[in-house]
């Protein structure tokens, strides 16, 4: 598949597909994603770290995605299947579904928490890989949220309170893995083609799910995950190369992400750190506050992003010409909780007071400036203008890495309680007590 590879090639079939990557999505550099399913009634997945920092065995069998509980469970001796004993006596996976009330889940109010954050898009999980849809999808029977637990259309309540809000809308929907329809037996090693279904009732059934996803709900922006059924990618009637037809003809301006399998992708993805050697072109990073995506009960301050952490992470994505796919994990009863909510705002603190210089900004050329890690200093750039964002501790007087024929640094003005001065032809900041978390900015025009 595209994603986490090198160097991706299209098929014929999907090279008409090829275009720039729109320049509202590249202005962007944050949105907000919503992992929420059934998985967030048990809400248990051990904390352990990062993707990208395990081996994948030990991975699977002590997953901290709490969206995985379906797979994790399932894994022999592993400590969620235990959990899933002494906390909820062996159920069966599907019980969560009927006790997920989602009884205070307010769109609108939710959406003004995305929008305060300054994030210009949101993608909601349609269908994650427990097979449970966020909609009465085609197929599903009974085991959607229309018709069981919540008994709401998910969906279309987060899309209503999107366009409201004024936030462009996207969807995920998992095309590579289904643990229900499928039948295949736990992952526990890594995502082979024996583990996933690949066969035509597969893509049929994905098929009919995205193409109804795109009719009714009209997305900017298709978010697939793990991949998408081997039979279904071939052209023709219910393809994958049908649904990006039918996608841009709904939305010319959508994305796609490079997920569906080797087909066609408009920006390259990472997760936490797996994926980071191949961020390049339009890329778009995705992370959880903590290091799960679903809501995990498990999780605090410890192995959280506060708030300086979240704007230190998005100021770096957005300085390598990166976007920002930032997790919410709600409750089942649909909350978002009080750790994610101070992150949050204060992101959007930060944001409110420096989006300027990062939100429409592009990646500064290392001739002028180049940033560094210790001190950490990060570079944007918004028409003639060059931003600094400087993180040390208050009273540290930090020299930028510049060249002074690139920039104008007599002219170079400090704020967020910094102040700056020009000594022996170098910009040299001194960090003071900021007002808002996160790194102080500078604004040095270039030069020319």
């Amino acid at each position: 598949m595209a994603m986490f590879k090198e160097e991706p090639v299209r098929p014929e079939a999907y090279r008409a597909f090829e275009h720039d990557t729109p320049e509202w999505y590249r202005d962007a550099k944050l949105g907000i994603f919503v992992h929420w399913g059934a998985y967030a009634v048990p809400a248990w997945a051990e904390p352990i770290g990062p993707l990208g920092t395990f081996e994948r065995e030990y991975w699977f069998a002590h997953n901290p995605y709490a969206e995985w509980y379906y797979n994790t469970i399932r894994i022999d001796g592993s400590p969620a299947q235990q959990h899933q004993q002494e906390a909820h006596g062996g159920a069966p996976y599907d019980d969560f579904l009927d006790q997920w009330r989602a009884e205070e889940f307010d769109a609108d109010a939710f959406m003004a928490v995305v929008k305060a954050t300054g994030a210009r898009y949101v993608i909601p999980t349609t269908k994650h890989h427990d097979g449970i849809t966020l909609w009465d999808a085609p197929g599903t029977g009974d085991r959607n949220t229309v018709a069981r637990g919540p008994r709401r259309d998910l969906v279309g309540e987060f899309r209503a309170a999107a366009e409201r809000a004024g936030i462009r809308f996207g969807v995920y929907y998992s095309g590579g893995l289904d643990w229900n329809f499928s039948g295949h037996p736990p992952i526990d090693r890594d995502i082979d083609d024996s583990l996933r279904p690949v066969d035509k009732a597969f893509a049929d059934y994905a098929f009919d799910h995205v193409a109804d996803l795109i009719e009714r709900y009209r997305p900017e922006i298709l978010w697939g995950d793990i991949e998408w059924p081997d039979a279904g990618k071939p052209d023709g009637d219910k393809s994958m190369a049908e649904l990006f037809r039918r996608f841009y003809a709904s939305r010319p301006e959508g994305v796609a992400n490079d997920r569906w399998g080797e087909t066609h992708w408009d920006f390259r993805t990472s997760e936490y750190e797996q994926g980071r050697g191949q961020e390049h072109g339009m890329w778009e990073n995705c992370r959880g506050i903590g290091f799960s995506f679903g809501h995990n009960q498990l999780e605090d301050e410890r192995n959280s992003l506060d708030a300086e952490g979240a704007v230190r992470h998005f100021v770096d994505v957005v300085s390598r010409g990166g976007n920002l796919l930032l997790n919410i994990g709600p409750t089942a009863a649909g909350r978002i909780t009080p750790l994610q909510l101070r992150t949050l705002e204060g992101l959007g603190a930060w944001n409110g007071r420096n989006g300027d210089a990062i939100f429409g900004s592009r990646p500064l050329d290392a001739s002028a400036a180049r940033p560094s890690d210790e001190p950490w200093v990060r570079w944007t750039r918004t028409g003639a203008t060059a931003h600094a964002f400087v993180d040390a501790p208050e009273g540290a007087d930090v020299r930028l890495d510049a060249d002074a024929s690139a920039l104008r640094l007599d002219e170079a003005r400090a704020a967020d309680g910094a102040s700056v001065s020009v000594v022996d032809g170098a910009v040299v900041v001194r960090v003071g007590a900021r007002e808002v978390p996160g790194p102080v900015r500078v604004d040095v025009p270039l030069a020319g």
